[in-house]
């Protein structure tokens, strides 16, 4: 199972992350904005923090799950790489993040994303697990 998979959109840019769990989707859906931001074989783990958000739905909580880590890449320059998420229902997640501050000189920032956007936004089970699309506005 491939991890995401990039979607065709006119002027913003778009994934389909996919997991066994919702979990795994969710944690490749996070991944995958930060592979879009940079190299993600690129980021090491040497900074962990967790983290915690809830919603009122599933795929508000993809938004808002989305939404915290560009928060924390924008402020705190945060590019991550891995996420276990380590309690999960449908309108709460709590994870552990890993990766590192954002170094000009071995990071090159390939797009930088605005927005998660509402647009396109889909949840769902499928018959090999999770798929979680998102549109991510540059």
């Amino acid at each position: 199972m491939r991890r995401y998979e990039l979607l065709d959109h006119t002027a913003d840019i778009g994934i389909v992350a996919s997991g066994r769990d919702l979990p795994e989707a969710f944690g490749n859906a996070a991944y995958a904005m930060f592979d879009i931001l940079t190299d993600t074989d690129k980021i090491r783990e040497m900074d962990r923090f967790d983290l915690r958000v809830s919603a009122s739905n599933i795929e508000e909580l993809l938004v808002t799950w989305l939404d915290e880590m560009l928060y924390r890449y924008e402020t705190e320059r945060l590019i991550c790489k891995r996420f276990v998420i380590d309690d999960m229902d449908d309108v709460s997640l709590r994870a552990t993040v890993f990766g590192e501050k954002l170094d000009p000189a071995r990071h090159e920032v390939k797009l930088e994303i605005k927005s998660v956007t509402y647009h396109q936004l889909k949840v769902e089970k499928t018959d090999d697990g999770w798929r979680a699309q998102v549109i991510f506005d540059v």
